[in-house]
C-alpha cells in the first residue's frame, strides 16, 4: 500500500522515536548496571559494628587510656537516653518511624526550599533521612553526584528491609562525626561535657543534635552564639513534635553551654609511659583491631603507686641535676618588650610540671618576669648563688621558674640526665608501676624497656646464685686477691676493687654484701661461665651473653625491665614468672579473648561445694632451688644492712637489694624488694656518658628507691622473707645462714684469715676519705672493701 509524503513522514519519525526511546532505555539500563554493578550488600549492616576506640584501664578501675582511630565509644540502642534519640530525630528526620528509608514529603519541602536557598545564596538543604546518612557514612563515599544519591535511595530502601528502625538509629548515633574529635554519641559526650550519655542535660542533648550539619559550624568556643541559636532551634523543634514542654524547652534554652576547653583524655596522666608500652605489647597480641576494635583492656597499674613512681624518679633526677650545676638558660633574647613572650611560650615545658612558668631575667641579680602578665619577681638567693657557680643569670636570659611557697621564685631546669623506674609483684609478674624516663612530654624513649645498658654489679647476684646451685654454700670462703687474665683482645685485664686494695679470705656473703669485684671473678672462675650464662638466661636477665669473665662484673647489656623481672626469682622461692602490662582484654560484648593468667583451676568449673577450694599451680618456671633464692635473699638484705645500700635500713622494714654501678660511672643501678614487691632504680644518660665521680647506685638510684618505698609500704604489715620449710640454719662467722639439707656445718664456722668478720669489720686499715670541695656536693664516704655505694 503505497503511503502518502505526510503518513511516510510521520511513520519515519515514529520509528526515529521509538528508536530513540530504545537506545535511551538501552543506556539508562547500561548506566544502572555499571552504577549499581559494585552496590554492597545493605544486608551487611546486620552485623556491622563501627570502629570504636578500646579503652585502657587501670586494676583498681582507673580509665587510663585509649587506643583508636577514630574517638567513638559503642552505645547500645537500650543505653541511648530517649531525649537525645529525640533530639537528634527532631533535628535530622523527625518522620524516621513513618517512612521506608526515603522521606518524599521531606525530600518535597527541601527542594522546594532549596529554591528560596539558591535565590539568597544560602546553604542547600539535602533532605536526606537517617537512614539514607546512615547508608552514605557506613556504606558509600561522600561524593555529591547523582548517582550517589540514587544508590542512597536504593540502599536506604534496603537497609529499612533489613534492619529494624532501632538498629539503624543504633548505627545512625554512634557512626556520626560530631567534632571535637568525637565519633558518635558517647563520644561526644564525654569530650564535649566530660559526662556519660545519661548525665547530660536537655540542652546539652538538643547541642549534640545540632552538630551533625557542621560541628565547626556551631564549636562551642569559637561559634557559641551561632551553636547555641541552633541549639534552641532543635530545642523548639521537640517542643513542637510535643517530646517535651514548652516551659522544659524555655528552660533549657536558658542554660548556658559551657564546655570543655578541649576533647577530654583520660583524667589520669601519670602513666604515659606505662599506656604506650601496652599499646605497643597490645598491637603485637590484637594487631590493627586494637585500635578498632572497641576492646576492654585491664591492666596491671596500681595509679597510687605509679604516681609514686613518677614523682620518685622526677625528683631524683632533679636533684642529680642540682648537684651538677646550674647549665644555663634556655634561651635569650636581646630586646624585653612583649616579643619575647612568643619565643618563650614556644619552649616546651614537662607537663609533669605544671606549676613551670617561663620567664624572663630583667637584672643580672636575678628578677625575673613572668609570660602573660603572670607577675615578676626575684629569685631567692640561694638559687641566684646555685646559679653563679654555674653559668650564672644575665638580663634577657629565658629561663623556668616555680613560685615559692615563702615568697619569691625558685630557678628550674629540666635534666638532662635520665632514668626509669619499674616495680613489679614477684609471685604473679604483674607490673604495677613504670616509668621510662624524667618526662614523657619531653622525650617518648622508654627507657625502662628499651635502654639496654650494662648493669655493673647489679648482676652479681646471679654468679652468687650460680655458685650456690653448684656446689659452693655460705660457708665457702673465696680469696680475694689480684688477679690478672688474658681479655678478649690478648691484652692483660687484671680486675680491681674499687679502693684498689684485696682482702684475703672472705665468706660468699661478704663478697656479694660489699661488691668485692676481684673475689667475683675468682668465684666465676671457679663456677665456669657457661653456667652462669646459663643462669641469667633462665632467669631473664639477657637472652646472650659473651663468655667472658668481664660479664661476671655485670659488662654485659640488659634492660631495667628485665633486670627488675629477673630478681623476682630470689623472693617467690626461685621460680621464673614472666612480667606483663595487660591483666585481660575483653571484646565488645564481653567475651574474653586474652587472659594473662593461663593457668588450669582445678574443680573450678564444678563450682564450689565446701568441700575444699581450687587449686592453682604455681606460676613459672623453676630456674633454683628455694633454699639459693632464699639464699640471695638473706646475702642482699645484708646489702641493705651493712653493705653499699645501708641507707635503706633507716625505712625500718624487711628490705633487700644490690647497688651497680659501671665503668667510668656510666650508669647507677638499684634494684630492691621487699617479701610482695621488686623494685628497680636506673639512672644514665641517654649519650651513655658519665654521671660524673662518685655518681653511684648508692647517690641517685637508691634514694629513689627509698621515697618510692614510703609510699608502697605505708599501711602495709611488716612481713619478713620466709625460708623454704627445708632449709637448714647454721651460724657462720657469728651470721645465721640457711642451708640446703645435708650441706649445713655441724659446728659454727669460726672466722678465719687475715681479716676478722663482723657487722663493723674492725682491723681493716683505715681508709681516707675525701674532703669536702668549696662549690661541690658532699663527698660520700668510701666502704673499707669495695668502695662503692
Amino acid at each position: 500500500m503505497d503511503l502518502k509524503p505526510s503518513e511516510r513522514w510521520m511513520a519515519i519519525a515514529g520509528v526515529a522515536v521509538l528508536s530513540f526511546i530504545a537506545v535511551a532505555g538501552f543506556a539508562i539500563a547500561i548506566y544502572a548496571a555499571w552504577l549499581f554493578h559494585d552496590m554492597p550488600d545493605a544486608g551487611e549492616l546486620q552485623d556491622y559494628r563501627p570502629p570504636t576506640a578500646t579503652r585502657v584501664y587501670a586494676w583498681d578501675g582507673t580509665l587510663i587510656g585509649e587506643y583508636s582511630k577514630e574517638r567513638r565509644i559503642f552505645i547500645p540502642y537500650d543505653q541511648i537516653p530517649p531525649q537525645l534519640a529525640q533530639a537528634f530525630l527532631a533535628a535530622e528526620d523527625r518522620n524516621f518511624f513513618q517512612h521506608g528509608g526515603v522521606d518524599v514529603g521531606g525530600l518535597s519541602r527541601a527542594m522546594l526550599n532549596n529554591v528560596g536557598n539558591a535565590i539568597r545564596g544560602r546553604r542547600l538543604e539535602g533532605g536526606s533521612t537517617i537512614t539514607q546518612q546512615v547508608a552514605k557514612n557506613v556504606l558509600l563515599t561522600s561524593d555529591a553526584t547523582v548517582g550517589r544519591k540514587f544508590k542512597e535511595a536504593i540502599l536506604a530502601h534496603r537497609l529499612e528491609q533489613s534492619l529494624t528502625k532501632q538498629q539503624i538509629l543504633e548505627l545512625y548515633l554512634n557512626e556520626i562525626w560530631l567534632g571535637y574529635r568525637s565519633f558518635g554519641v558517647g563520644a561526644a559526650a564525654y569530650n564535649y561535657f566530660g559526662k556519660s550519655l545519661p548525665e547530660l542535660t536537655l540542652a546539652q542533648c538538643a547541642y549534640l543534635a545540632s552538630l551533625p550539619k557542621g560541628p565547626d559550624n556551631y564549636h562551642p568556643i569559637r561559634n557559641k552564639a551561632k551553636a547555641m541559636a541552633r541549639r534552641n532551634w532543635v530545642l523548639g523543634q521537640m517542643a513542637e513534635q510535643g517530646w517535651i514542654t514548652k516551659e522544659n524547652a524555655r528552660k533549657a534554652m536558658a542554660e548556658d553551654l559551657v564546655v570543655q576547653p578541649g576533647p577530654k583524655r583520660a583524667a589520669y596522666r601519670d602513666a604515659d609511659y606505662f599506656v604506650e608500652e601496652v599499646r605497643q605489647r597490645g598491637m603485637a597480641t590484637l594487631g590493627p583491631r586494637l585500635n578498632e576494635g572497641g576492646y576492654y583492656m585491664r591492666t596491671t597499674l596500681d595509679p597510687r603507686l605509679q604516681t609514686a613512681a613518677r614523682v620518685a624518679l622526677m625528683d631524683g633526677l632533679e636533684k642529680y641535676d642540682r648537684r651538677h650545676g646550674w647549665r644555663g638558660a634556655w634561651g635569650h633574647v636581646e630586646s624585653t618588650d612583649l616579643a619575647w613572650e612568643k619565643t618563650a611560650l614556644a619552649k616546651p615545658i614537662p607537663s609533669e610540671r605544671n606549676t613551670w612558668r617561663p620567664a624572663l631575667v630583667t637584672s643580672n641579680d636575678g628578677r625575673v618576669r613572668l609570660v602573660k602578665g603572670e607577675g615578676e619577681g626575684q629569685i631567692v638567693g640561694e638559687d641566684v648563688t646555685w646559679a653563679k657557680n654555674g653559668k650564672g643569670l644575665k638580663a634577657g636570659d629565658l629561663v623556668f621558674v616555680e613560685k615559692a611557697a615563702s615568697g619569691g621564685y625558685r630557678l628550674r631546669q629540666a635534666p638532662a640526665v635520665n632514668g626509669a623506674l619499674v616495680a613489679m609483684e614477684p609471685y604473679t609478674g604483674r607490673i604495677v608501676a613504670l616509668v621510662g624516663g624524667y618526662s614523657y612530654s619531653l622525650s617518648k624513649f622508654n627507657r625502662a624497656t628499651q635502654a639496654n645498658r650494662q648493669p655493673g654489679s647489679a648482676f652479681k647476684p646471679f654468679v652468687y646464685a650460680t655458685a650456690l646451685e653448684n656446689g659452693y654454700t655460705p660457708a665457702s670462703v673465696i680469696v680475694d686477691s689480684a688477679i690478672t687474665l688474658k681479655g678478649a683482645n690478648g691484652q692483660d685485664w687484671s680486675p680491681e676493687n674499687y679502693h684498689k686494695e684485696f682482702y684475703g679470705a672472705q665468706p660468699l656473703r661478704k663478697g656479694l654484701e660489699q661488691s668485692i669485684n676481684a673475689m667475683t671473678v675468682r668465684l666465676a672462675q671457679g663456677v665456669g661461665m657457661k653456667k652462669i650464662i646459663d643462669f641469667a638466661k633462665r632467669a631473664g636477665v639477657v637472652k646472650t651473653m659473651d663468655p667472658v669473665l668481664a660479664m661476671a662484673l655485670g659488662a654485659g647489656e640488659t634492660t631495667p625491665f628485665k633486670l627488675t623481672a629477673a630478681y623476682a626469682p630470689f623472693v617467690n622461692g626461685g621460680r621464673r614468672v614472666e612480667p606483663h602490662l595487660i591483666e585481660l582484654v575483653q571484646d565488645r560484648e564481653g567475651k574474653v579473648i586474652f587472659r594473662a593468667d593461663k593457668r588450669d583451676c582445678e574443680r573450678c568449673e564444678a563450682g564450689f561445694n565446701g568441700d575444699e577450694s581450687p587449686r592453682f599451680a604455681a606460676p613459672g618456671e623453676q630456674v633454683m632451688d628455694p633454699v639459693t633464692a632464699y639464699q640471695i635473699t638473706s646475702m642482699l638484705q645484708g646489702v641493705v644492712q651493712r653493705g653499699t645500700a645501708a641507707a635503706v635500713s633507716s625505712l625500718g622494714r624487711p628490705l633487700a637489694g644490690k647497688t651497680g654501678t659501671t665503668n667510668e660511672y656510666r650508669s647507677a643501678w638499684f634494684v630492691g624488694f621487699s617479701p610482695n614487691l621488686v623494685v628497680g632504680v636506673f639512672f644514665g644518660f641517654d649519650d651513655n656518658r658519665s654521671l660524673g665521680e662518685g655518681e653511684t647506685g648508692a647517690a641517685g638510684p637508691v634514694p629513689v628507691f627509698m621515697d618510692f618505698m614510703k609510699v608502697a609500704l605505708e599501711g602495709q604489715p611488716v612481713v619478713d622473707f620466709k625460708p623454704p620449710k627445708n632449709a637448714k640454719f647454721a651460724l657462720v662467722r657469728g651470721v645465721r645462714e640457711a642451708f640446703r639439707p645435708g650441706t649445713e656445718p655441724k659446728v659454727e664456722v669460726a672466722p678465719t684469715g687475715p681479716v676478722p668478720y663482723n657487722e663493723l669489720s674492725p682491723g681493716l686499715p683505715p681508709v681516707p676519705q675525701p674532703q669536702a670541695q668549696p662549690g661541690k656536693p658532699p663527698p660520700q664516704k668510701v666502704d673499707p672493701l669495695s668502695g662503692l655505694y
